[in-house]
């Protein structure tokens, strides 16, 4: 399980990397805002076209979290079960919820790929910029693909955790964990 988790190192590395890209968004954003308010207050001009931009960007940076929050288990859980049944059915309780996760994010995937094919189709746009939305939702769609194999990999390690019955020495059992001292 070790070799496991190693070559998930690679992938640890990449969707922080993609979380990043989105935190540097989420700045970009957070620094328009204030512009935008200020312009609104001192001139009662504002930006141009921001609303159309932020809705966008909103759901590039939302959907850039979500590869490194499944590899890293940052998923909200509710473990109490798993706690009250003993160390054994918490591990298989894990391994299902990593897989019902699994599930969930094939088919949201499939679904925002079904939208942005819609999206495309149609050939919608913005309100105010008149910005094609098919691209920037194919561009949400790339990263939400990220999740499934990240997912996948994570119901691996949860399911060879649970048939062992043991956690990798040196982490917290995630595979984008790191080690604990």
């Amino acid at each position: 399980m070790e070799a496991l988790l190693d070559r998930g190192a690679w992938l640890d590395r990449l969707t922080r990397r993609v979380a990043f890209i989105g935190l540097i968004g989420l700045l970009l954003v957070a620094i328009a805002t204030m512009v935008d308010v200020l312009l609104r207050f001192l001139f009662n001009s504002p930006i141009e076209g921001y609303e159309d931009v932020t809705q966008l960007l909103f759901a590039i940076i939302v959907a850039a979290c979500f590869p490194a929050g499944l590899l890293q288990g940052r998923n909200i859980t509710i473990r109490f079960l798993g706690k009250a049944l003993g160390p054994r059915a918490e591990l298989w309780l894990e391994a299902l919820g990593a897989a019902v996760t699994f599930v969930f994010f094939v088919l949201v995937t499939w679904q925002i790929a079904v939208f942005a094919a819609d999206e495309m189709a149609n050939d919608r746009y913005t309100q105010t910029l008149e910005l094609r939305t098919g691209p920037w939702w194919w561009l949400i769609t790339a990263i939400i693909v990220m999740c499934v194999p990240v997912q996948m990999m994570v119901a691996l390690v949860a399911t060879v955790r649970a048939v062992t019955g043991r956690v990798p020495q040196g982490t917290d059992g995630k595979l984008g964990s790191e080690p604990t001292v």
